[in-house]
């Protein structure tokens, strides 16, 4: 399976959609499988970092229309046999979108703010804090939304940090700042400006300089002839660790702040893009971080004052430690990694010849054991209860597959007018990864659209919590216990929408 990455990045674009992208990369290098980035951008150190990553860059020409550029990355996708395109980046159109779709591809667009007329992609991801479905009105019935900071994109280098437990000292005094791979208009010059203005003592500075930065000369040089202890750091890859040595940071918004509010590193933000506002807005208000505004209108003044308070306020910052924590984990990459690969299962009708794969998934110890009859099924037994769901039109039986058309699961259906009660069986190799809420969303679309059943009802052992989770998320509601055959059973039901339509004829 390969991965082909569409994203720029520039000093005037920044490197957020690249490293974004990056984790998800990274992610999906560890299954393993192969990521190709494609861009029409040439940023040297960045591209240094993509190729010591084991990754392949193709470049378009830089003069390319949207349309041209969709053509040209759907034909690379085609002739490479990728599995899904990614895409990342505000330039990228509704139209750049329905060329993709249009040569038969899978198609994952990342977006922060419903920038798009129309979304043509299968899956939209939005990892921010306000994202919502009202940004997606306009969207095709098979677009599924990711939404939320439970996706989250964390680069590799944090996922060994799961679990970090920040000591908050009395009174800080190592200062970290960021401000983005680019940084055109030299905002990290105006925050070591504020910090020569604190009148505090044994304070150290570390002060990150993007591959992108053109102004590392300018800012080496104050770093030299300042009182201050400042340091610089050009071309970082361990972050964390930095992330880890600091007591506050000041910063960009934009995706850092997600890995910041990781680390539960006390933030003061300046944003240097418009569209980085809104998050720098809401983790104010959520107490992860201080927002001050655009960088151009805030003075070196003002940066030093709200350093100098963060400094002593060693309450505030644990608090602000504790929100940022609760708010971001490591997982993200893995969440939408099962999402892209959920969406290459399949699902076919049972046969005959798959009797006994189903005897053998049923009689595994784990299934028996949250079966409502925990005894092992005889052969003769199963054999004649295949025969007649086969031969009945009041079950269906679907066999997930995968995509080399090999066996992981089974979705059983009893069929009762608009209505059915599902049941589902996974190989054993293919639990514990979150993969079930995936498959019971595909049967539960898979038999509203093809027998129009409007209510889908589980029943369900209340001990197997895993499994209730797993319909849950897959839009199932938790009515309460009920009794089914003698047994106490949690019952949930599926409301589903009128039949899903085909796809658009555009597509």
């Amino acid at each position: 399976m390969k991965l082909i990455i569409r994203a720029d990045a520039s000093r005037t674009i920044g490197t957020g959609h690249v490293m974004r992208c990056l984790a998800l990369a990274q992610g999906w290098k560890v299954i393993p499988e192969k990521a190709i980035f494609v861009m029409r951008t040439e940023v040297p150190t960045l591209e240094a970092r993509l190729k010591l990553e084991g990754f392949e860059i193709f470049h378009l020409p830089m003069h390319l229309e949207q349309v041209e550029d969709a053509r040209k990355t759907a034909s690379l996708a085609k002739q490479l046999d990728a599995n899904w395109v990614v895409v990342d980046g505000y330039h990228f159109s509704a139209e750049y979108q329905r060329i993709i779709k249009n040569f038969g591809l899978k198609l994952l667009f990342i977006d922060d703010y419903g920038h798009a007329e129309h979304y043509y992609a299968d899956i939209v991801l939005n990892q921010n804090l306000f994202a919502d479905e009202s940004l997606y009105k306009n969207r095709e019935p098979y677009t599924q939304l990711l939404l939320g900071t439970k996706y989250i994109l964390l680069r590799r280098e944090f996922w060994q940090c799961q679990g970090w437990q920040r000591i908050n000292p009395f009174i800080a005094s190592k200062i970290l700042v960021t401000m983005g791979g680019a940084d055109p208009d030299n905002a990290t010059f105006k925050v070591i400006q504020g910090l020569q203005l604190l009148s505090v003592n044994d304070l150290e500075v570390v002060v990150v300089v993007g591959g992108s930065n053109p102004h590392y000369e300018q800012l080496k040089l104050v770093s030299e002839t300042s009182q201050l202890p400042i340091r610089l750091e050009k071309n970082v890859t361990n972050m964390p660790g930095l992330m880890a040595w600091a007591d506050l940071v000041v910063t960009a918004g934009g995706s850092t702040c997600w890995e910041l509010a990781f680390m539960g590193l006390p933030s003061v933000i300046l944003i240097l893009a418009e569209n980085q506002r809104a998050i720098a807005q809401k983790l104010d208000e959520m107490g992860v971080s201080i927002y001050l505004g655009w960088h151009q209108d805030v003075s070196a003044a003002e940066i030093a004052s709200a350093v100098a308070h963060l400094l002593i306020a060693a309450h505030t910052r644990v608090e602000m430690t504790r929100r940022g924590q609760e708010l971001v984990d490591a997982e993200g990459s893995k969440r939408v990694l099962r999402h892209l690969e959920a969406k290459l299962f399949k699902l076919r009708l049972v046969c005959q010849e798959d009797c006994r794969l189903l005897w053998e998934w049923s009689n595994d110890p784990e299934v028996r054991a949250v079966s409502f009859s925990t005894k092992p099924i005889a052969w003769e037994n199963h054999v004649q209860w295949f025969q007649s769901r086969l031969d009945s039109f009041h079950y269906i039986i679907y066999i997930i597959v995968d995509i080399n058309n090999l066996p992981v699961g089974m979705i059983r259906y009893e069929l009762e007018g608009k209505e059915a009660i599902i049941a589902i069986t996974i190989d054993q190799k293919f639990r514990h990864q979150g993969y079930g809420s995936n498959f019971i969303e595909l049967g539960s679309e898979e038999i509203s659209k093809s027998l129009n059943i409007l209510s889908i009802h589980a029943y369900i052992k209340p001990s197997n919590e895993i499994s209730i989770k797993a319909f849950s998320r897959a839009g199932f509601h938790n009515i309460g216990i009920t009794k089914l055959r003698g047994h106490e059973a949690a019952h949930l039901i599926r409301k589903n929408k009128s039949p899903i339509t085909k796809l658009d004829a555009r597509n």
